[in-house]
């Protein structure tokens, strides 16, 4: 090891490590370390492994014994050379032991896609990465990356994170998407493609609903929607909030897919083929579940204040509105209107059950704004609500 350096930072002592820690020198490591924290009982250690190239078990043996005399010990900035040896030794289960990320800027980046939890955004020629909305998105990056594998293996087409990145106060992951763009730009700048948009997003669905999940792998999004319809008992009548229970109760388990966030933003098409993004919400459920996210995204969220759906697709309201119905009147294969509406209209109920709780969760009732949208939705779900007898198709 070169260097060991300590600093003192409010009620943190770091300890700054460069070089390598090995057998030759890890003696003389723990001996400095120990004399720089004998008189810091009150401080939390912190290792600092920027420059730190490589460490054996007797470095680490020393770190384990700070760790003992401090449990709060965290080590930080680990290069993956680094990280893999705490990772294949267990000693990143024994303290907190933090990666070094490569930080990227995403000033002047396009937006090419939004979703629930993040906002794409194209990085250069090759590459894109999902900025997430949660400031610590480690677990959730870590989950996407699972479920985006499992769909690959169950021969979903989609695009494989292959890093993970700092962006400003938040995390990113990195995928590689030559040429490729969704269906939203392409609805936007080539209307004369609607027809083959409609088509190929039915077609992307189909073979997401078709698709069966081993049993525990993805979340019953049935669950979900309990949690959704319980947490609108205190601001419907009760005996429609019971009927609304109900209704859920009353829909089959499935084990098939569903992606839970499925709109034309997240659909994307890369040299000739189709493939989606945006993996995070992969659920296992009811089709109907996942219309009712559709009507969300194309319709509903855009009632009160079109421009939102505007500003989210790129593309107009009315646009929007038709694409969710010739969607789902594909997805049906009919021609019968009536059918088609009797379907969106069952979606409805749980559309404006989960906005009901989004603006709410959001702050929606601090607002005037906010608060009529909320009435207008409740007003429309006890509508539907009157008129619904199975949420079946």
């Amino acid at each position: 090891m070169n260097e060991l350096s300590i600093e003192r930072k409010d009620n943190e002592l770091w300890m700054h490590l460069d070089g390598r820690i090995d057998s030759t020198n890890a003696p003389k490591l723990e001996e400095e370390s120990i004399a720089a924290t004998k008189d810091s009982n009150d401080l939390s250690i912190v290792i600092d492994a920027a420059k730190l190239e490589y460490i054996s078990s007797a470095g680490l043996r020393v770190l384990l014994h700070l760790r003992k005399q401090n449990p709060t010990l965290k080590v930080i900035n680990v290069s993956p050379e680094v990280y893999e040896i705490f990772d294949m030794t267990g000693f990143n289960q024994m303290m907190t032991v933090e990666k070094a990320y490569r930080v990227v800027s995403i000033e002047g980046c396009d937006v090419i896609g939004k979703g629930a939890n993040g906002t794409l955004y194209r990085i250069d020629k090759d590459n894109v990465v999902k900025v997430y909305n949660n400031a610590d998105a480690l677990d959730d990056i870590q989950h996407e990356r699972e479920v985006a594998r499992l769909a690959l293996v169950l021969g979903i087409p989609t695009a494989i994170s292959y890093d993970v990145v700092r962006v400003g106060e938040s995390y990113g992951s990195v995928f590689e998407l030559l040429n490729a763009s969704s269906f939203s730009k392409i609805l936007a700048k080539e209307p004369e493609k609607y027809d083959w948009c409609v088509q190929e997003f039915v077609k992307m669905l189909k073979t997401i609903h078709s698709t069966q999940v081993p049993q525990g792998k993805l979340p019953d999004i049935k669950e979900t929607v309990n949690n959704w319809c319980n947490f609108v008992k205190d601001y419907i009548p009760e005996e429609y909030h019971n009927k609304l229970m109900k209704l859920v109760d009353e829909v089959p388990s499935d084990d098939h897919m569903l992606h839970g966030d499925y709109h034309t933003n997240n659909v994307e098409l890369q040299n000739g083929e189709v493939i989606l993004i945006d993996m995070d919400t992969l659920a296992v459920g009811n089709p109907i579940f996942e219309i009712a996210s559709m009507f969300n995204s194309f319709v509903g969220y855009g009632e009160y204040d079109q421009t939102i759906v505007d500003n989210f697709f790129g593309f107009s309201y009315e646009v929007a509105g038709k694409f969710f119905h010739d969607t789902v009147k594909a997805y049906l294969e009919t021609d019968d209107e009536a059918r088609v509406e009797e379907v969106i209209n069952k979606s409805k109920v749980i559309g404006y059950t989960r906005m009901i709780r989004r603006s709410i969760r959001r702050h929606g009732l601090e607002t005037e704004e906010k608060k009529a949208e909320i009435e207008l939705w409740k007003k429309h779900l006890l509508e539907k609500l009157d008129e619904t007898d199975t949420l079946l198709f």
